[in-house]
């Protein structure tokens, strides 16, 4: 697909989707913390200024990973991975101009089913998209599996034939649903504005690079969410190890607790950018 059949769409994006997630504590001093890194990155932004000292250090704290379906988005239906490993530092000027040393969460590693929306979530908002294909089963026992294959995006036919990730999600019975914002988690001091650094160029044109900071307080709400558990055990029918770890992340165990939110709302807004003088790194 050439550049100009892309489908540009500016922020800000009102979207539909059915959202799996899983949260999790890190600790930039935590036994686990020097693993993060071989994991946490795409092979594109672990080897540019993306994953760089500039780009700020991890600091740990509330991370997670969103498993999305969108069912209305400005540029169509798509699957996405998100991974959050946590609050990484940035710089950034305060009210009287100053640059001075903030932590928020950061999306590292995000992996989504159609180009639309691979070239807007890093035109728009630093976002590092790259493209896989999304493999969904339902298993006999009710939970609803996933497997998530990365495109080699310098190839347009190919991807790896083993998934970067799979995991299963299933309900707890007889626990009833109820009402999730994303919103009350900044009313417990939890920041969940993302702060992203500015994205490299791919090989694919729509693999788009930029050039500034940007920080954008998305937001989450589901009239209807289910508590649940995730499976994210790594290894094949014949008990081969898949992954790089043997439950997808650093020192996780096997049996995550999660929730399934359904009928979400997703509103993510313009973003505030900025230039950060390399004389001041």
């Amino acid at each position: 697909m050439d550049s100009i059949d892309l489908m540009k769409a500016p922020a800000p994006w009102k979207c539909a989707a059915q959202v799996y997630a899983t949260y999790f504590y890190s600790s930039p001093k935590g036994k686990n913390a020097a693993d993060i890194p071989t994991i946490a990155y795409a092979p594109l932004e672990k080897e540019s200024s993306f994953a760089s000292p500039e780009a700020g250090s991890f600091a740990g704290g509330v991370g997670n990973f969103m498993l999305v379906r969108y069912s209305d988005t400005p540029v169509g239906p798509y699957d996405e991975l998100v991974i959050i490993p946590g609050a990484y530092t940035y710089p950034v000027q305060n009210e009287k101009g100053k640059w001075v040393e903030k932590k928020n969460p950061r999306v590292t590693r995000i992996y989504v089913s159609q180009k639309h929306t691979l070239y807007n979530g890093r035109h728009n908002w630093n976002i590092p998209k790259h493209l896989a294909r999304f493999e969904w089963i339902d298993l006999p026992n009710g939970a609803k599996q996933v497997k998530v294959f990365p495109s080699d995006e310098s190839i347009e036919a190919s991807e790896t034939p083993i998934p970067l990730l799979q995991a299963s999600f299933k309900a707890i019975p007889f626990v009833p649903a109820f009402p999730l914002s994303t919103t009350w988690f900044e009313k417990l001091g939890v920041e969940t504005a993302i702060v992203q650094p500015p994205v490299p160029q791919g090989e694919l044109k729509e693999v788009v690079g930029t050039e500034q900071w940007c920080r954008c307080p998305l937001t989450q709400y589901s009239p209807k969410t289910h508590l649940g558990w995730f499976d994210l055990r790594q290894r094949d029918a014949q008990g081969k190890l898949t992954g790089l770890f043997e439950n997808f992340w650093p020192g996780m165990g096997r049996w995550q607790l999660g929730v399934r939110m359904d009928h979400a709302e997703l509103v993510i807004p313009v973003g505030q950018h900025w230039y950060f003088p390399k004389t001041n790194i």
